[in-house]
């Protein structure tokens, strides 16, 4: 009897043991298992997670539609401010030629006007011959100027006001010079009659037809 009770004790220890070594068995599958499942870790301890990286590297290599329409638009809008920018610059030279050209006469009546006057009639007469010289220089290469910008048919126009000009400019400086008639101012009348008539004259084409 007592030799039953050392057997008995014998097997339920083997049994036990058994039992606690399956129980280990499967508590080292389970933890290996949730290891295998769970998100690697990174240096610091922190999961990394592989669909957000791929996630990153696809937007890398394909840009989004969003950004190409955003640069396709800026490059537009820079395109329209160029082409804005260069016709405002041709309007600006075009109208800094005129001005130019308006200041270089306003430069030559102001030199007229300050011009130191002579004493004698004769002199006086000289002087004013003079002063229609140049304006008439001055006229000339303005007319030439409009040849280069008119178009045909209005220069043609141009031409035969021009000649009907010359022929009034005339008419009107031998009328004005007739209240001195026989005296000595009729010639002075006559020519600075003509140059104050062409000066008028450069100032008017320059306004009405330079672009």
């Amino acid at each position: 009897m007592e030799k039953n009770k050392k057997f008995l004790a014998v097997l339920l220890t083997v049994a036990l043991s058994g039992v606690m070594a399956a129980c280990e068995n499967s508590s080292e599958e389970l933890s290996s298992q949730t290891a295998n499942n769970s998100p690697a870790q990174n240096a610091d301890g922190g999961s990394t997670d592989r669909g957000s990286a791929d996630s990153e590297e696809y937007e890398e290599e394909n840009p989004s539609d969003s950004s190409d329409n955003t640069q396709l638009n800026e490059q537009e809008d820079t395109d329209n401010s160029s082409a804005a920018s260069n016709d405002g610059e041709q309007n600006e030279n075009h109208e800094s030629n005129k001005d130019e050209y308006l200041k270089k006469l306003n430069k030559m009546e102001e030199a007229d006007r300050y011009a130191e006057a002579k004493t004698t009639t004769a002199e006086l007469v000289e002087q004013e011959a003079e002063r229609y010289r140049t304006w008439d220089e001055e006229l000339n290469k303005i007319y030439g100027l409009l040849e280069e910008q008119l178009e045909k048919a209005q220069m043609d126009q141009l031409r035969e006001d021009q000649r009907s000009w010359i022929q009034q400019r005339d008419e009107a400086a031998k009328k004005s010079s007739l209240k001195y008639k026989g005296g000595s101012m009729e010639p002075l009348e006559y020519v600075a009659t003509q140059a104050n008539l062409t000066r008028e004259r450069c100032y008017l084409l320059i306004a009405k037809y330079m672009k």
